[in-house]
């Protein structure tokens, strides 16, 4: 009988966002995006947003560690918008949770899920109305299974394949 793995989740500590930020480049390539699409120093970009971000933005990141070693991450901040904030802050208050990562060994036994949990609550601490993430395709089932609901983003492409970016 194979024995379930001791799964333990935390929030991060600052000297493991080079792990975070490895984790959301991995996340991306999963998700088939070319790594000549990505650029060459996404590490401190990455790093210089969430320090930005934990200063700002009441950032927030979650790892789940198997063994003592960390297989998964979440981050959550404030969501600063795409347009003039308006709205009184107990009308909408969006949070937004980003880079959830689970290494390929690990999937499928409620890391994602309980990693989501735990950025949802910090959300609600900081007095968020609303989380809102992009889900990937094999992230949508963890998210409904969470309450998160499809909205109504529309898109569209305005890259020909054709003109996408060459190595």
């Amino acid at each position: 009988m194979l024995m379930k793995p001791d799964i333990q989740v935390r929030e991060a500590l600052p000297q493991e966002d080079s792990l975070i930020a490895e984790h959301f480049y991995k996340m991306w390539l999963d998700n088939e995006v070319p790594p000549n699409s990505i650029q060459a120093d996404w590490l401190n970009i990455t790093l210089e947003f969430i320090e930005r971000a934990r200063r700002e933005l009441c950032y927030k990141v979650f790892v789940a560690l198997v063994d003592g070693r960390v297989v998964g991450s979440a981050s959550c901040q404030l969501f600063t918008g795409l347009y003039p904030h308006i709205f009184k802050a107990e009308y909408r208050k969006n949070g937004y949770i980003w880079g959830v990562y689970v290494e390929p060994p690990h999937r499928g036994q409620g890391i994602a899920k309980k990693l989501t949990g735990l950025a949802v609550a910090h959300l609600k601490s900081i007095g968020c109305t609303m989380a809102v993430l992009n889900a990937s395709p094999s992230g949508k089932p963890v998210y409904s299974s969470l309450g998160f609901l499809q909205a109504n983003e529309m898109r569209l492409d305005l890259i020909e394949p054709s003109q996408e970016v060459m190595q």
